[in-house]
């Protein structure tokens, strides 16, 4: 409405200034006098301006009309004209709706259709940067993986192209299992952008899988240097090849260095639980107890660890029960009431011969968290306090079927693993693994619920033969390993508070 009404008023004032100009002209003296062979032209003020504007129009017209007739002239010696433009548009338009086709058809697993499509858009643009990736992606789908390598190869050509051409060979040897040319592939890809998340994954992968540690920091440094890591991942991860690389030295012979890329592991993730006890260990070689003590005790206080607990006792390999049970303090005050520390205080009071305290150190573990380390517990305290048979039997047959506890477990694909590893076994995926319970799915043993009847029973009556009989061999291994490993927990009491031998 405001627009309107302005537009009005500013039309009103441009009317109302030409007339006032016109009326100034017409009173205005004097004039223009024009000779054009022996004419006379003259002109007043107002039909000299409107000879001027004539003038102007008339010379614009002229201008045009040259450019006609240039166009002409070019049009016949074959230049760009815009006839021929005209057909330039409808060449592009034909061309990329068959682009847009091919990677629809791409998208929809139509390899064949992706590849006319592809050759269509090429003919009709000639952007081989656009139509070959299409054609390379619908050729290795289709299986024609010759036909994909060599279009990958034409892209190596380009320099706008070349990360896309080396990073689709690269691909097709790692499918292959050439990762040694993979690698090399990598290493070039990774060259030319590495700010690329993915490349820089699978060369730091492949450095590790053959072992390159000193390589493979030096990428994951530069991944960081380049913003495609955060910070404080690229310092675990650091942390774990180092751990790797001290490792490595370790098997050279080479302790000096040893001890120091171990040390050095440490000090970038304390959390690291191999990381702490290779670090520990390394103190202990020093001779240096003190270090070896504060470095377990600070990991086993992001995460207690069975391991830990282990090294710890490394430190004084020939103290006595009571003197362990006393320095095991220091963890022990860490983390209380995690089922971890009090498994730990459990065997240190069996390993001491205080079966009572054991069990109330497990507390409400054997109902709350019943794995199968806390029931064999419970099975090596029953022994101890000479329970009769049937109980012990009782735990061990619901340690057959429960679950395992807190493993090495691959965030990535849930691959359970018995120690801890930079890379899974399974899926390949480089610090993936975390110490956590695996689901239920993954620790069921197979009919290993039909446990109870066979080991619990009556107190004074055997097993009935049918039902010995009738059990699946695969059972009875896992009842075996379970009795070994309550027999021992049971073994390291000392001798003298050694409980009575069970009759059976």
């Amino acid at each position: 409405m405001l627009w309107s009404l302005f537009k009005i008023v500013l039309f009103v004032v441009l009317i109302g200034a030409a007339t006032i100009g016109a009326a100034y002209l017409l009173e205005t003296d004097g004039g223009m006098r024009i000779d054009v062979g022996g004419m006379e032209f003259n002109l007043g003020a107002l039909q000299a301006v409107i000879a001027l504007i004539v003038l102007v129009l008339v010379l614009w017209l002229i201008l045009k009309l040259a450019g006609l007739i240039v166009a002409t002239i070019r049009f016949l010696n074959g230049d760009e004209t815009a006839i021929s433009r005209h057909f330039d548009r409808n060449r592009e338009r034909k061309g990329y709706q068959a682009l847009a086709e091919g990677m629809m058809a791409l998208a929809s697993g139509e390899d064949r259709t992706a590849i006319t499509k592809a050759a269509r858009a090429e003919r009709y643009l000639r952007r081989p940067e656009l139509t070959n990736l299409i054609t390379a992606q619908a050729a290795e789908m289709a299986g024609d993986r010759k036909k994909a390598t060599q279009v990958y190869k034409r892209l190596l050509a380009d320099e706008r192209t070349r990360f896309v051409g080396v990073r689709g060979l690269m691909k097709q040897k790692l499918e292959e299992g050439d990762t040694e040319t993979a690698m090399k592939l990598a290493e070039k890809a990774f060259a030319l952008k590495p700010q690329h998340a993915e490349t820089g994954d699978v060369l730091l992968a492949l450095q590790a899988t053959q072992n390159d540690w000193t390589g493979a920091r030096d990428t994951l440094g530069k991944k960081v240097k380049h913003g495609a890591l955060p910070k404080d991942v690229g310092k675990r991860r650091d942390a774990v090849l180092a751990l790797q690389e001290a490792k490595g030295v370790f098997e050279e012979g080479n302790s000096i260095r040893a001890r120091e890329a171990a040390i050095e592991a440490n000090r970038l993730s304390p959390d690291l639980v191999p990381a702490a006890i290779l670090a520990a260990r390394s103190y202990m070689e020093q001779e240096n107890p003190r270090y070896a003590a504060r470095v377990l005790s600070k990991a086993y206080k992001v995460t207690p660890h069975p391991d830990i607990a282990a090294a710890f006792a490394e430190i004084k390999p020939d103290e006595s029960a009571d003197e362990r049970l006393k320095r095991f303090k220091t963890l022990t005050k860490e983390h209380p009431d995690s089922p971890e520390t009090r498994m730990l205080l459990a065997e240190l009071q069996i390993s001491a011969g205080n079966y009572q305290k054991a069990r109330d150190a497990l507390g409400d573990l054997p109902t709350t968290k019943p794995t199968q380390r806390v029931l064999t517990l419970m099975a090596a305290i029953e022994r101890g306090l000479e329970a009769p048979d049937s109980e012990i039997r009782g735990w061990l047959a619901k340690a057959v079927v429960a679950p395992r506890g807190p493993q090495w477990v691959c965030d990535k694909c849930h691959h359970i693993h018995g120690d801890w590893t930079p890379i899974c076994a399974n899926c390949g995926a480089f610090d993936t693994l975390s110490w956590t319970e695996p689901t239920e799915g993954d620790v069921r043993m197979p009919g290993g619920a039909r446990m109870d009847t066979l080991l619990v029973g009556a107190p004074d009556i055997a097993p009935d033969p049918e039902m010995v009989v009738d059990a699946p061999e695969a059972d009875a291994e896992p009842l075996q390993e379970t009795q070994e490993a309550a027999e021992d927990v049971v073994d390291v009491t000392p001798a003298e508070d050694a409980e009575p031998e069970t009759k059976n």
